[in-house]
């Protein structure tokens, strides 16, 4: 009876999660804004503390009116 423990996997997902975050930075500098906001879209589906890479980022919506 083998297989992966649940510590592991939490472990593989965030590194796939730094990973990805990591990505998302270095295309951030050149992309449009409709682009960033595509980009928040995706890393609020991708973790719990996306708020807070979003505002780091510099990808918080501005608001209109």
């Amino acid at each position: 009876m083998g297989g992966i423990s649940n510590r592991m996997k939490e472990i593989k997902r965030r590194r796939h999660r730094k990973q990805k975050v990591a990505k998302f930075q270095t295309k951030v500098k050149k992309a449009t804004t409709s682009e960033k906001l595509v980009m928040a879209e995706k890393l609020r589906k991708m973790t719990s503390g996306a708020d807070v890479l979003i505002a780091k980022m510099g990808l918080v919506e501005r608001k209109r009116g």
